[in-house]
């Protein structure tokens, strides 16, 4: 149980990169956190860690160290929940991470009832718009939108995402509405750019055979699913997202959703995880609802 202890902290600095971090999510003091890894690192006859006075990094070993150490502690929790049949027994923290209108408007809204059954299981869940490291950041799964790239990662897929166009009622007010492709000349995109490889700066739309895209100008590049939603709603332009983020908006008079006929392909979602063994149970049952939910809201 000791050495199990001591890999428990090790993941969890190797996780969140700072032994402060680390003992603060464990609930337990830094000097034991630090002093548990130091003498676990003795044991082993190698250095697991980088450390200086601004961040803590795993050597190649520690790489090694932590893939290794991860499968150890599931199999630990496998064998302690194996005949474990009551709701209320399953524990333990699952780290998540997915967009920000997916967390905010189809997990988080059912959360509550999934933590009402498990009441002993703990969610991290991480909302960003870049694309995390599943493996270097200690992510158990992660919801994606988009083409995925050939990643040796798991991948389970969950529909697609119907994507329309919208406007704020102070934008068509003074631009007027588009009701033509030929209208947007006249118009302003927002643009999103992530980084170089998520970038969007065209009018996207799928013509039945292929996406068509048309060049048309900015003034505001954002860089996240927060701000393109709330310069939409501060008039600066028409934006194009998935209904599941805008369908509220319309109804509440907001947003209006315009040249309906000519919104962007179909956003893929998937589900996707490290690997297929030693998934511990907890992980198990969260994925699996968390797959139920989303195909609540995809086709």
């Amino acid at each position: 149980m000791e050495n199990t202890d001591a890999i428990k902290r090790f993941v969890r600095v190797a996780e969140l990169g700072s032994f402060t971090k680390a003992a603060d999510a464990l609930g337990l003091p830094k000097a034991s956190v630090s002093l548990a890894v130091q003498q676990l690192e003795n044991r082993l006859g190698t250095q697991l860690l980088h450390r200086t006075t601004r961040k803590v990094q795993l050597t190649p070993d520690g790489q090694i160290f932590y893939e290794r150490g991860k499968d150890v502690l599931a199999e630990m929790d496998e064998l302690d929940s194996l005949f474990q049949t009551d709701d209320a027994s399953i524990r333990g923290l699952i780290r998540v991470d997915m967009s920000y209108p997916m967390a905010h408007n189809i997990v988080i809204p059912r959360l509550p009832e999934f933590l009402s059954r498990y009441p002993n299981l703990q969610v991290d869940l991480s909302s960003t718009d870049r694309q995390v490291d599943l493996i270097a950041e200690g992510f158990d799964c992660v919801i994606r939108t988009g083409k995925l790239q050939d990643s040796g990662l798991i991948v389970r897929n969950l529909g697609v995402l119907t994507q329309t166009n919208y406007a704020s009622p102070a934008y068509l007010a003074q631009h007027g509405e588009p009701l033509r492709l030929e209208d947007l000349s006249n118009h302003w995109l927002i643009h999103y750019c992530v980084n170089a490889a998520t970038k969007f700066d065209m009018f996207e739309y799928w013509d039945g055979q292929a996406c068509q895209r048309i060049s048309m100008p900015s003034r505001l590049s954002v860089n996240n699913a927060d701000g393109y939603q709330a310069a939409c709603l501060a008039g600066l332009g028409i934006i194009q997202a998935p209904l599941i983020g805008g369908a509220k908006l319309v109804a509440e008079g907001k947003l209006v959703e315009i040249l309906k006929k000519f919104g962007a392909p179909a956003m893929p979602v998937s589900l996707v995880y490290p690997h297929r063994r030693n998934l511990s149970k907890r992980v198990r049952i969260f994925m699996d609802w968390l797959s139920d939910l989303v195909r609540q809201h995809t086709q």
